[in-house]
């Protein structure tokens, strides 16, 4: 299939599947559309450039991301990991479509490392599954520790990265679990509530790579 460049800088990834509406996706502000697993674009000097959708994203991520101690740190560190991803997205990591080449089962934590450095990815279901073996939601009460419980699974089944927000608990299988107010009340308010979610992640990704 033909790739189409449209503007030099940033890459315009191309693919002739007609009939379904195309992503939209956008680097430094300008809109490109994910057609294949090969771009092809003009790099600084002008020449044209055709590589994997992979190695584009390898460079992007090296680009922001020098050593992998460096992201370790900054990933354990940042209590809101989607604003890592929306940083590195800003920043030309096309993660959706990275995904759907590499895996649909490794969160982004795991793509990161996988794709940029070259480490060995565990699956989502591996990392909810290890956070269960440790048994960490002991200290909290019991309507506490089924809305973790219940974070756990939506991460290991859909891969949700911003499990503090409390709009996640207006969606299924909070919402029949009783209002996000009630909820966050099971935490001494949303502040607690945050603290124990940011436990969570942190339990997730305890000696990551």
């Amino acid at each position: 299939m033909k790739l189409v460049i449209v503007d030099p800088i940033p890459p315009v990834i191309a693919i002739s599947t007609a009939e379904e509406p195309r992503p939209k996706y956008y680097i430094h502000g300008k809109q490109v559309t994910i057609l294949a697993e090969r771009i092809e674009y003009l790099d600084e000097s002008g020449k044209l450039v055709t590589e994997s959708l992979r190695d584009y994203s390898k460079k992007a991520l090296k680009k922001q991301l020098a050593w992998l101690d460096d992201f370790l740190e900054r990933w354990r560190s940042a209590e809101r990991k989607q604003t890592i991803i929306e940083e590195l997205a800003a920043e030309g990591l096309l993660l959706d479509p990275l995904t759907e080449e590499v895996g649909k089962d490794l969160d982004p934590f795991d793509l990161i490392c996988h794709v940029a450095f070259d480490q060995p990815p565990l699956t989502r279901r591996e990392r909810a599954d290890n956070v269960r073996k440790r048994d960490v939601f002991t200290r909290y009460g019991t309507h506490a520790r089924a809305v973790l419980e219940a974070l756990l699974q939506k991460y290991r089944d859909e891969g949700v990265t911003g499990l503090d927000d409390p709009r996640i608990l207006k969606i299924a299988p909070f919402d029949a679990m009783g209002t996000p107010l009630q909820l966050i009340k099971q935490f001494g308010g949303r502040a607690g509530f945050e603290r124990a979610v940011h436990k969570l992640q942190s339990a997730l990704y305890d000696k990551a790579a």
